[in-house]
């Protein structure tokens, strides 16, 4: 008899989640997750659902580090610095997972309660940020919709290669971010 193998859920994602980084999330399949892992097809189906089970798995996952280090990054801050270092963060993370990153976009479905939650956390950062500056609770979601647009605008194209000159990519997002901020102080003092 072949030695039982140590598998959990945590481990088939991480194996998942690292194939994604390599070769893209739509990529992934539960056949190149069990190879990685020495295992046959059908043994995955102890801890996920099929495909669709794991890249959920997988996008819980991601969500769940962006939440950590958008958390981590505002502790302490407040303001335009706590902008700067969510904006960082936020960068960081999808260059530390690029497989992952397009699957962390999407809005959460009601049938995704552990999505949903994280989602919900991730609001309550970005409002607790924006708090200093004013604005009414609409126009805090406005806000939020556009600091990601802004972000992920930048990011996914950085992702794909899309800054092919020699210029500094750190400089370009720094002042994209102080732009951002500085509509942030226009749009305060005009309400």
């Amino acid at each position: 008899m072949p030695p039982k193998r140590n598998i959990d859920l945590q481990k088939v994602v991480q194996t998942a989640v690292v194939l994604a980084d390599e070769h893209g999330f739509e990529n992934v399949t539960l056949a190149s997750v069990a190879e990685q892992l020495g295992i046959r097809i059908p043994s995955l189906y102890n801890h996920v659902s099929g495909l669709p089970g794991l890249r959920y798995q997988m996008t819980l996952w991601g969500v769940r580090q962006l939440t950590e280090q958008l958390r981590r990054a505002a502790v302490g801050k407040s303001s335009d610095e706590a902008i700067f270092s969510l904006a960082h963060a936020y960068r960081a993370c999808a260059h530390a997972h690029p497989g992952l990153y397009m699957a962390t976009l999407r809005a959460p479905q009601p049938d995704e309660p552990e999505l949903v939650a994280e989602a919900e956390q991730i609001i309550e950062v970005l409002l607790a940020v924006l708090q200093p500056y004013g604005f009414n609770s609409d126009d805090k979601l406005h806000m939020i919709r556009a600091f990601r647009s802004v972000l992920h605008g930048f990011v996914g194209l950085e992702i794909a290669g899309g800054f092919g000159l020699s210029l500094d990519c750190d400089e370009s997002f720094r002042q994209l971010v102080a732009l951002f901020i500085q509509g942030l102080h226009v749009r305060h003092t005009s309400t």
